[in-house]
C-alpha cells in the first residue's frame, strides 16, 4: 500500500520524470530495447515466422530448443574429452 503511494507520487512528479527521461542510462536502455525489437522482427521476417500458424511456430520453437540443447551437450562432451 505504501509502496503504491510512493510509486504513484514518483510517477506524477513531472520534474523527476523529465530528469529520468533525460538521463543517459534510460535513453540507452530504450535504444537497446528498440534495437532488439527491430532485430528480432527482421530475423522473424527472414525466417518466415511472421504470419505463421501457432502450431507451426510452436514446432519451430521446439526444434530450436532441441538444437540448442544438443549443441550444449556437444560442447559439454567436447570439454570433458579435453580434460
Amino acid at each position: 500500500m505504501v509502496l503504491q503511494i510512493i510509486l504513484r507520487y514518483l510517477a506524477n512528479n513531472e520534474q523527476l520524470i523529465q530528469r529520468l527521461a533525460d538521463s543517459y542510462p534510460l535513453r540507452r536502455a530504450a535504444q537497446m530495447v528498440l534495437s532488439a525489437y527491430y532485430r528480432s522482427r527482421s530475423i522473424a521476417e527472414q525466417q518466415k515466422l511472421i504470419g505463421m500458424s501457432p502450431e507451426r511456430l510452436q514446432q519451430a520453437l521446439r526444434s530450436f530448443k532441441s538444437n540448442v540443447q544438443r549443441e550444449i551437450e556437444n560442447a559439454k562432451n567436447d570439454l570433458s574429452k579435453k580434460k
